[in-house]
């Protein structure tokens, strides 16, 4: 039997859109949270799904950093006074939501836990989030 948990997490970080013309342009922050929906099959031991702490601690390694596209020329810039994390692309909400998924996918199977993210909700503001299922990932 399959069973399904759900993790609510919260970070702070500043990201700014590359490729974007608008004010997300601009280095700017936000609260995130993140809404996780994992499943699969329950430890017969312990019974436990999935730590919760282990999908906060992958989200929380984005809490109080900068996020920023790899090709972003200010990335070298703010490289000199902290460290800066870079994705392969625009670090929107939706390309968050995909990269957490994954990492957290990630660690549940270094962690020996056979669990995947149905889906993750990644929230920039009290009005946006970007979703991704399953099917998605």
């Amino acid at each position: 039997m399959e069973t399904r948990i759900y993790k609510e997490v919260f970070f702070e970080a500043s990201h700014r859109l590359f490729h974007y013309k608008g004010k997300c342009y601009r280095l700017h922050g936000h609260q995130w949270r993140v809404e996780v929906w994992m499943d699969g099959k329950v430890d017969s031991e312990s019974g436990i799904l999935v730590d919760y702490n282990l999908i906060k601690e992958v989200v929380h390694r984005y809490d109080h950093q900068v996020i920023l596209n790899r090709d972003d020329p200010m990335v070298a810039c703010l490289s000199q006074f902290q460290e800066v994390i870079t994705t392969d692309g625009d670090p929107t909400s939706e390309h968050l939501a995909a990269l957490l998924a994954g990492q957290i996918t990630e660690a549940c199977a270094g962690a020996g836990t056979p669990a995947r993210v149905r889906k993750i909700r990644v929230w920039e503001s009290t009005s946006c989030y970007a979703e991704c299922s399953h099917e998605d990932l």
